[in-house]
């Protein structure tokens, strides 16, 4: 039985707390005026940008239009500024909560395959999926909170926007609060109760007589991954693409499955390292870590692939509603949008490609590392240019997030781990999984 270690959890508690105040200090620098977020861009710009301000002409009319204009842009300049503290908020929740997910998924196509390799890494995996259910909660208060116009990161939500948008007035039938709530409900349901009842079943099928609780999770594990296929990309719709309601791309249910596909493998990869470490998990060898390793490869070239289909097809066709996503991110996000390339495919490739190095536990966790900020960017990618457009920068109150919820995973998932053998002793394919070698 695994013993969560009183500096892990100190670690944990210590992460939390640090990354509370980060977020405090983000959100109590937010602006709260229009006057307070001029003057935190004339900052940022060294006083210099905002001269021209009614210097146009000397026409009464052209000069009313020209105020308006400065107001609109102002009062839009105000609402980036105080997204920024939640954007950065809802990635870092977001992007654990996929994690999980991601693992999830793995763990459920490894019980409907009937793996022989894995079963020894079946414990790792409950444990991370366990803060699937918290996570998601988080996330979806963000998105209550959102609904109730705490902050401005679904433009779609906001009443003044739609009547004068005639695209989202179009798709209000699906993009409507209670709608979008409903389905969140639904989703989170859906992925806990399949938690729930497949890890009941590992641990009863631990001290049972026959192979009955095998077989109802492999039964359980079947129909949830139908139910994935389609909650997942419909969530990826609802939680990521929304919030920039005038794009849309059939590819990004795919392509968020990828991100948090290689995400939740490279977590299982360095949590079971490091309990293997800690002197736990003696069966699990270098034939393991290897084919976690050649999945956080392979995947990382799944998800480029879709990556380079969805951007090439969309710049090469030049749609001006379509390539407008990328231009913005291209021209006001070089930094994270083309890093994120590099560290989720130019690095993965380079240092994965030697099957010696997939056998090297420290050689994996420094990949596994640069494949999370990664994909971490990734997300980031995603949600800030429709949220913050060009007013972003990763501070503290992004960093806060960040080591926030990782303390929070840290903890829910060691605790977890606590509560059942780390060895789940009547699977049929246990034997297989000790003496996998190659």
């Amino acid at each position: 039985m695994y013993t969560f270690s009183n500096k892990l959890r100190l670690s944990a508690f210590v992460l939390m707390i640090v990354g509370v105040l980060g977020l405090g200090y983000g959100f109590l620098a937010a602006p709260g005026t229009v006057e307070e977020a001029k003057a935190m861009v004339a900052d940022a710009h060294h006083g210099g940008g905002h001269e021209e301000v009614a210097t146009h002409d000397a026409h009464g009319t052209h000069n009313e239009e020209h105020a308006t204009h400065d107001t609109s842009h102002d009062e839009h300049l105000l609402h980036q500024l105080q997204n920024k503290p939640w954007a950065g908020l809802y990635v870092a929740a977001f992007f654990f909560m996929m994690i999980s997910l991601g693992v999830l998924a793995f763990y459920a196509i490894q019980r409907v395959s009937q793996a022989g390799w894995s079963p020894l890494l079946f414990r790792v995996m409950e444990g991370i999926t366990a803060y699937l259910l918290p996570g998601a909660i988080l996330v979806f208060v963000i998105l209550v909170l959102s609904g109730v116009h705490m902050n401005h990161l679904f433009i779609w939500m906001d009443p003044e926007v739609v009547a004068h948008d005639e695209f989202i007035q179009g798709k209000t039938g699906y993009l409507n609060v209670p709608f979008f709530l409903i389905r969140a409900v639904i989703y989170i349901a859906g992925w806990a109760a399949y938690r729930h009842f497949s890890r009941k079943f590992s641990i009863a099928q631990d001290t049972a007589d026959d192979h009955s609780y095998f077989k109802r999770n492999f039964k359980i594990s079947a129909g949830f991954l139908v139910f994935f296929l389609v909650s997942e990309s419909m969530m990826s719709w609802d939680w990521i693409m929304s919030v920039d309601p005038h794009w849309y791309s059939t590819l990004f249910g795919w392509y968020v499955f990828a991100s948090m596909f290689v995400s939740g493998i490279t977590v299982i990869a360095l949590i079971t390292i490091y309990l293997k470490s800690r002197g736990y998990l003696e069966e699990v060898n270098n034939s393991h870590i290897h084919d976690l390793a050649k999945f956080m490869f392979g995947i990382s070239i799944f998800w480029t692939y879709l990556w380079f289909s969805q951007f090439m097809l969309i710049w090469y066709s030049n749609i001006p509603e379509e390539v407008t996503y990328f231009v913005t991110r291209i021209e006001d996000y070089k930094l994270p949008f083309f890093g994120m390339v590099v560290l989720n495919f130019v690095f993965p490739l380079l240092v994965l490609m030697n099957s010696d190095y997939k056998r090297l536990n420290w050689f994996v966790v420094m990949t596994g590392i640069m494949i999370l900020l990664g994909h971490y960017l990734d997300i980031y990618n995603m949600i800030m240019p429709a949220t913050v457009g060009d007013q972003w920068f990763i501070g503290i109150g992004e960093v806060g997030g960040v080591l926030f919820f990782l303390g929070l995973f840290i903890f829910i998932v060691f605790t977890a781990l606590t509560k059942a053998p780390l060895l789940p002793k009547r699977n049929p394919f246990i034997e297989e999984s000790k003496h996998f070698h190659y």
